[in-house]
């Protein structure tokens, strides 16, 4: 191990000479303390670290150590359930180190738990041959994952040995003959953060991520293996969409990253997730989530590694098969802790003071999702959906982040404050949002789900479209100088916003709604549209067809019929068709 002396501290970067021997992304111990470092630039013998605690007390002359080993991420058994910081330390453990519910610096703790033992049942025997990303054996880490263990990148052989029964994470519970001689493998592995797991085949992604928000669903869905961007101003529901689709999405596992945010917020995460079960297993929630806790009041650097970190350990779980969603909150928070660097690193800025290669470090980020067949020979698949909040100022999308955050993204979720501040939630707003999946998920919705799925969407999201229009010209003339027939259009416009799109969070069945609920919901919504017409056409007045309130009344509150009665709406559906059957008999006749 190669030591250098400190030249120079600023913040959270330090300048360290004599470091000839080390290498741009090497993990350096800084001073006395011995505080986490990452070099990020090398001039000559001089070393630019990022620092990733608290650097007061340290100056010019102590020493740098490097280790000679990029920031790995620690890849096994205890990673579901527990809550890191930005740089993989769980917080517990330096809580029970420290004896302090702060963070304290020069806090060396392992990230997986050296002293717990693993029921290691193995699925591979001696004499089978096996290369990178085989499963040679199995960890019921909780009640709903199935841990795989893998065989590491670069290790194919025969298998030597191999043993059951309980160990710790670093144990060896198989030998694997080699090329180069006996390799040992234990229940963990160690990957580098900043560089991609690798994978067989990345594929198209076709199926949805079904998230029970209607407003998704329907209208803007992301595919598993998507990348999706909710961009939002303060208090318009950023972090309340993340939670909903964390606790309702279909995803296997859930990587929670909170990324420069409140610790109010994090504190909410910590405890509703506990308390939510999963619809799917029966089980907590946290039974298959992973915590990444980087709040803002944290060291600015560790904010910089933590979604890489996020990013590595959601590819881990990908390569066992399984569907991964990663939510990170905010990635406007990473960038203001890498224009932070830059500035400090005196780089030439960018925009708005952000460094050059924003763009480039943002699509380092996001093309790490995918849908992927996974390395090894059972040809297994896995995907890893990531969707990133970005909080511009002032809700001005027009900024840096958001607009590098949108050329790589093809699922943008525009949340708008005016829908906030008028209670409408989720407040994505219909007409700027958009899906690049559309068409791909349309035909998968056809498929699986109803027929008509793409019909019902483009005519409701037309009536959306043509409400717009006609709010202008109410707003110029009035709303009696529009004909019956587009006044009906603004009635199911406002139908499919306040009945449909608008949908309760904290509401038990609200909450969450099926693709077959929320085919239902839309077909008996449009279904009044086109008895309605009907009706006018057979010269019914409008204002009577607005009189139905008691069947209008169960369309509007159908959204809070329980999944397993959603045939009632069946019932409404023919309710509604005999109401204007009697409309067209009394009324059309007295009209005529």
């Amino acid at each position: 191990m190669k030591t250098g002396k400190i030249i120079k501290v600023s913040g959270p970067l330090v300048v360290a000479g004599g470091m000839d021997e080390a290498n741009i992304y090497d993990m350096v111990r800084v001073g006395n303390a011995g505080l986490i470092g990452e070099i990020i630039e090398m001039r000559d013998d001089r070393a630019s670290i990022q620092v990733y605690e608290e650097t007061t007390g340290i100056g010019p002359g102590d020493p740098v150590v490097t280790t000679g080993e990029p920031l790995s991420i620690e890849l096994g058994p205890g990673l579901i359930e527990s809550m890191f910081d930005g740089i993989q330390r769980p917080l517990d453990a330096i809580e029970k180190a420290t004896n302090s519910p702060f963070l304290k610096k020069g806090v060396s703790v392992k990230s997986l738990n050296r002293e717990r033992l693993w029921e290691f049942v193995p699925t591979a025997k001696v004499g089978d041959i096996v290369e990178a990303g085989d499963v040679i054996g199995t960890v019921q880490e909780t009640a709903v994952v199935l841990h795989k263990i893998m065989v590491p990148f670069g290790v194919k052989g025969a298998i030597k040995e191999i043993k059951a029964g309980e160990f710790t994470v670093i144990e060896t519970v198989c030998v694997v003959e080699t090329e180069k001689g006996p390799k040992d493998l234990m229940l963990m592995q160690k990957w580098p953060a900043r560089r991609g797991r690798p994978f067989a085949k990345k594929m198209k992604p076709e199926a949805p991520m079904v998230t029970g928000q209607r407003v998704i669903d329907t209208f803007f869905p992301i595919a598993k293996g998507g990348a999706a961007a909710v961009p939002g101003p303060f208090g318009a529901g950023k972090t309340v969409v993340q939670h909903a689709i964390a606790k309702w999405g279909d995803s296997e596992i859930v990587v929670y990253v909170g990324c420069g945010e409140r610790g109010n917020e994090m504190t909410d995460v910590v405890n509703e997730f506990p308390e939510l079960i999963d619809p799917k297993t029966g089980e907590s929630l946290m039974k298959r989530t992973v915590l990444i806790a980087n709040t803002s009041n944290m060291p600015v650097a560790a904010r910089e590694a933590c979604i890489y970190t996020g990013i590595t350990i959601s590819e881990y779980f990908r390569d066992m098969g399984y569907a991964v969603s990663i939510m990170a909150d905010s990635t406007s928070r990473w960038a203001e802790a890498l224009r932070e660097m830059s500035g400090r690193l005196e780089e030439m800025p960018g925009d708005e003071g952000y460094p050059a290669y924003l763009g480039s470090r943002l699509a380092d980020y996001y093309e790490r999702a995918g849908k992927v067949t996974c390395l090894g020979t059972d040809g297994r698949e896995g995907s890893i959906t990531a969707i990133g909040a970005v909080s511009p100022p002032g809700g001005d999308i027009s900024e840096p982040v958001s607009q590098a955050t949108l050329r790589i993204v093809k699922v943008f979720w525009g949340l708008d404050a005016q829908l906030a501040y008028k209670r409408h939630f989720p407040s994505i707003n219909w007409l700027n949002s958009y899906s690049l999946y559309e068409d791909t998920i349309g035909t998968w919705m056809n498929q699986e789900v109803a027929s008509d799925w793409a019909e019902l969407r483009q005519n409701a999201m037309s009536i959306l479209q043509e409400e717009s229009a006609l709010d202008e010209i109410v707003r110029l003339v009035g709303i009696e100088a529009l004909s019956e027939r587009d006044r009906l259009k603004l009635e199911v416009a406002k139908s499919i916003r306040e009945d449909y799109l608008q949908q309760n969070a904290f509401h038990e069945i609200d909450t969450y709604s099926s693709l077959a609920k929320q085919y239902k919901m839309l077909k008996l919504i449009l279904l009044f549209s086109s008895e309605a017409e009907r009706a006018l056409d057979a010269g019914v007045y409008l204002d009577k067809i607005l009189k139905l309130d008691d069947v209008r009344d169960k369309v509007a509150r159908s959204k809070y019929i329980h999944e397993d009665e959603i045939s009632k709406m069946d019932n409404i559906a023919e309710e509604l068709k005999a109401e204007i059957d009697t409309l067209i008999k009394v009324g059309g006749v007295q009209n005529a």
